[in-house]
């Protein structure tokens, strides 16, 4: 135990003789070195690094401004791509409703058409309904349906008859008496022209009667709508 002791005291006392030695030789070269000359070196080296720093942070900044230039400039692009996106919706949205591609709910009037097979003049047929379809639409409706089939630019109203049994089809399903037939538009506009004297379809036919009504809701067409014989124009640049 006492030997180690004296080796570790031995071990300690080498390294404090090498410190020393090392600080000295240092102090010594300290001494022998011209002070002005290492000040000026310290000078220019800090000159130097001071004009490579001032280069790298102008480029840096450089870049930055670069950089959000660019920001910018995507910012504005994703906001004009935004606004075109929602134009584009809005106008796509427009156009299907337009067309009857989606349900649709407005103020108008329901028109209820019953049949009376009594009378010759009673009966109901497709022509019948085409014409208060159309005069519907001059009215200025938006929206037309009959017993809840949405009416479009391309609905086929049309008698059948098979095996003596007639009746109309819309858009090639069966629609029988009594006929309810819903528009959304101006509701005084319809009610106007459906009821304006000898001329209005209500007025002419007795088995027809019209309401105005709040919060129609018109469903949308669920058949294919296919053009098979047109296509687009495309106008060649001048």
């Amino acid at each position: 135990m006492k030997k180690g002791k004296g080796i570790m005291t031995i071990t300690m006392g080498v390294i404090c003789f090498v410190l020393a030695y090392v600080m000295f030789m240092q102090f010594r070269t300290i001494e022998e070195t011209n002070i002005t000359q290492i000040e000026n070196m310290r000078e220019s080296e800090l000159s130097e690094k001071l004009a490579s720093w001032k280069e790298k942070y102008e480029e840096t900044s450089l870049k930055l401004e670069e950089t959000n230039a660019k920001l910018q400039e995507y910012k504005q692009k994703r906001e004009a791509n935004e606004e075109a996106s929602e134009l584009l919706d809005r106008e796509l949205a427009q156009a299907k409703a337009i067309v009857g591609l989606t349900d649709v709910r407005g103020n108008g009037v329901i028109i209820t058409y019953t049949e009376d097979t009594t009378t010759e003049s009673g009966k109901i047929r497709d022509s019948d309904l085409i014409e208060l379809v159309n005069e519907l639409k001059l009215a200025g409706a938006e929206a037309i349906s009959i017993n809840d089939q949405r009416i479009t630019n391309m609905s086929n109203i049309i008698n059948v008859d098979i095996d003596g049994k007639k009746f109309i089809l819309i858009d090639k399903k069966r629609v029988t008496s009594p006929y309810t037939i819903k528009a959304i538009g101006d509701p005084k506009y319809l009610e106007s022209a459906l009821t304006t004297k000898t001329i209005g379809f209500v007025t002419r036919h007795d088995n027809a009667t019209l309401q105005r009504e709040n919060n129609i809701t018109i469903n949308k067409y669920n058949g294919d709508i296919k053009v098979r014989y047109s296509n687009e124009v495309v106008k060649e640049e001048e």
